[in-house]
């Protein structure tokens, strides 16, 4: 038998109900995994072998009793490090909240708690969420498992790191603008980001909180879709909570019959011919499984970018104002005043991505620049999100490339942002108007670097995305290809 750890979330699961790997032998490989590898990687923030050990021995126990909490009973998962736990740090990647423990877990993490999930530690990402590359993280930056000099993109790269290097079985991330769907193309892994209100935003640590959301990430569709089964649903905690039923997932209902989209302006200009080239192999498998392709137009496409960092950055700067060496965190020495506290304090502990934003959106809200500025960028989203419901009304799905291109070399965007914050033009889109998107493996690069397709689908339909991304991965399994570590 392969490595325990080369094993699928929804294989593990079956493996662990039939009795055939136990929950220590799974986290065990994953943790002495962890401990040969994660130097090169740098994936994790915190890891606690011993707490993920007797959690997983605890699981076992239950399933010996007959007492199983379910299919993710046992399966050893990561978290990205905006995520409330009890049990280990919650730093947001920020040296602000070094060394911060939550009272309290976020509401998705404590129903994976319920469900028997085994915590192996929280993972890396760029400050806040603020970044494409886990560069601005407060600590160091993640490596690319398929090519260890480039990115694995942001800001939930640390969590798609792991997945790809066989860390872990499954992983939860935020995505505001594409920090999951982004990572997980850039590392041949799956990333969800839900319909917004979907998942629970209590015990999030805030960004954008009309854009962020947490979603799950794995190997395959079908392992998300466990994860997102088990985290989705109203909470009354988070007032921007959707209270509609979840759907029934039919993963194997198969694509015959669909209208998919193609937008014109996902394809041509900006992407690099390889990964177009890629994700229109995808569209052609999906059509040869009885799909129909339809050209599509989501005309206000190009003002997504600047209409999200103004309402992102906006919102961050409201979000953020609690970090002021009073309330959270370290506080900077020689300070002669509360102001020169709060300024000694922010220059010291944030990093310069988080100031450049926090900087953006205070001058976007500032007398004189609102109407300007922030109350255009609304309207903007609003045009931004009419583009998609009448699109929706002649397909059922829309397909295009999640990234323009694939990993880039760490540093070689650093010191220009707008070139790094180019790389989310494809996913701000949906993003801005709060729709499900996930993105799939669709192939490699003749550099042998990943590539990933994206699916959008209407509000609510979750079902419909994860549906295709089943038949896209049926047709043209990519997932099964390894890096090589």
């Amino acid at each position: 038998m392969a490595a325990v750890t080369e094993l699928t979330l929804s294989a593990l699961s079956l493996e662990l109900e039939a009795g055939r790997v136990s929950s220590v032998e799974a986290t065990r490989g994953c943790l002495d995994r962890i401990a040969a590898l994660d130097g090169q990687v740098k994936a994790f923030l915190a890891v606690d072998p011993a707490q993920a050990l007797a959690s997983a021995a605890a699981s076992d126990a239950r399933r010996a009793q007959g007492k199983r909490l379910g299919p993710l009973d046992g399966v050893p998962l990561g978290l990205k490090d905006l995520f409330c736990t009890t049990d280990f740090p919650t730093t947001a990647g920020s040296k602000i909240l070094e060394g911060y423990r939550a009272p309290f877990d976020a509401t998705v993490v404590a129903r994976l708690r319920a469900a028997g999930a085994v915590f192996l530690g929280k993972q890396n990402l760029d400050q806040f969420g603020m970044g494409s590359s886990t560069e601005h993280s407060g600590a160091f930056p993640s490596h690319n498992p398929y090519a260890l000099d480039r990115t694995p993109g942001g800001s939930s790269g640390g969590s798609a790191a792991a997945l790809a290097a066989r860390f872990c079985f499954g992983a939860l991330g935020t995505d505001t603008g594409g920090s999951i769907r982004q990572p997980a193309a850039l590392t041949n892994t799956v990333g969800l980001k839900p319909t917004y209100g979907r998942l629970s935003r209590s015990g999030v640590v805030a960004y954008a909180s009309s854009l962020d959301c947490p979603g799950p990430m794995a190997r395959t569709a079908r392992d998300v879709a466990m994860l997102y089964q088990a985290t989705a649903g109203a909470d009354p905690d988070d007032s921007t909570s959707l209270r509609q039923a979840l759907p029934p997932l039919t993963l194997d209902a198969g694509v015959k019959g669909l209208r998919i989209g193609l937008p014109a302006e996902y394809f041509g200009g900006g992407i690099e011919p390889e990964v177009e080239a890629l994700v229109r192999a995808c569209a052609q498998a999906l059509e040869r499984q009885g799909a129909s392709l339809v050209p599509v137009s989501l005309p206000h496409t190009r003002f997504a970018l600047p209409t999200y960092y103004l309402l992102a950055c906006a919102e961050a700067s409201s979000n953020l104002a609690r970090y002021d060496g009073v309330r959270y965190g370290p506080r900077a020495a020689g300070a002669t005043s509360l102001k020169d506290l709060y300024e000694k304090t922010r220059s010291a502990f944030f990093g310069d991505e988080v100031k450049r934003r926090l900087l953006l959106g205070t001058f976007a809200l500032s007398a004189g620049y609102y109407d300007a500025y922030y109350r255009k960028a609304q309207r903007a989203r609003t045009v931004i999100a009419r583009d998609f419901t009448q699109a929706f009304g002649q397909v059922d799905l829309l397909l295009g490339p999640t990234s323009p291109a694939p990993a880039w070399r760490l540093g070689e965007k650093l010191e220009d942002p707008l070139r790094m914050y180019q790389m989310d033009a494809l996913t701000l889109p949906a993003s801005l108007a709060g729709l499900p998107a996930a993105s799939v493996p669709a192939g490699f690069t003749a550099q042998g670097l990943p590539v990933g397709a994206q699916l959008i689908g209407p509000a609510f339909e979750e079902a419909r995305v994860l549906q295709a991304a089943v038949a896209l991965e049926t047709a043209h399994p990519w997932h099964q290809k390894a890096p090589v570590l």
